[in-house]
């Protein structure tokens, strides 16, 4: 790494910097690779795994297990950080799938997120509305009416994933978008557009002619 700097690793070898250590039987790379085939090779589904699922791997404790897990959550915040949120511009739904798609993936339970956005679809702010549980998040459309008000928001996106991993949205999805879409437009404020982010996916309302906002 030092040599050849870190994207020159494979993510074996990037592991077993992180776990420092192998055993009497197994090197730390072996180890990692372990990790990786329980995981099938993603980075998506180690970062689900948890504490005591990574320490049934011989030569993974707690310590090590928790190095991991905070690795692999510092990779995915930084995914999801924008150098200047005031230079944000969102002309599509990728660009909605970009800006707030790192942040959930892999995630077991359901969030929702919204952007609050400015007449030219600038970025103001972007928010965590709420956790879920593994098929359902409650979203308070008061909360999001108050927030867009606050901040003087011309339009608003909200997005959510699905941990089941189909991005299609389900009737409670299309009757919060439609609540969310007539509430908002009582104060002139619109609804661009409701994205089901699951992993490698996306499901956009505004892009889909069957529900399009």
């Amino acid at each position: 790494m030092l040599a050849k700097g870190a994207s020159s690793l494979s993510n074996a070898e990037l592991i077993a910097i992180l776990l420092r250590t192998g055993t009497e039987k197994r090197n730390a790379l072996e180890i990692a690779q372990m990790l990786l085939n329980m995981a099938e090779g993603s980075l998506t589904k180690a970062s689900r795994m948890s504490v005591d699922e990574l320490c049934r791997i011989g030569g993974i404790g707690p310590g090590k297990a928790i190095t991991i897990g905070a690795a692999l959550e510092l990779g995915k915040r930084l995914c999801s950080e924008a150098p200047d949120k005031t230079k944000i511009i969102i002309r599509q739904s990728a660009d909605v799938y970009r800006e707030l798609a790192p942040g959930m993936r892999g995630l077991h339970h359901e969030e929702c997120w919204i952007l609050y956005l400015a007449r030219n679809n600038r970025v103001i702010a972007k928010e965590r509305l709420s956790i879920g549980g593994q098929s359902e998040t409650i979203v308070e459309v008061k909360s999001v009416i108050r927030r867009a008000l606050d901040v003087r928001a011309a339009s608003v996106i909200i997005s959510h994933n699905h941990p089941s991993g189909d991005p299609h949205p389900g009737n409670a999805d299309i009757k919060l978008t439609q609540n969310l879409k007539k509430a908002l437009e009582t104060f002139d404020i619109s609804l661009l557009d409701h994205v089901i982010f699951a992993d490698g996916s996306y499901y956009s309302f505004s892009d889909e002619m069957e529900y399009r906002i």
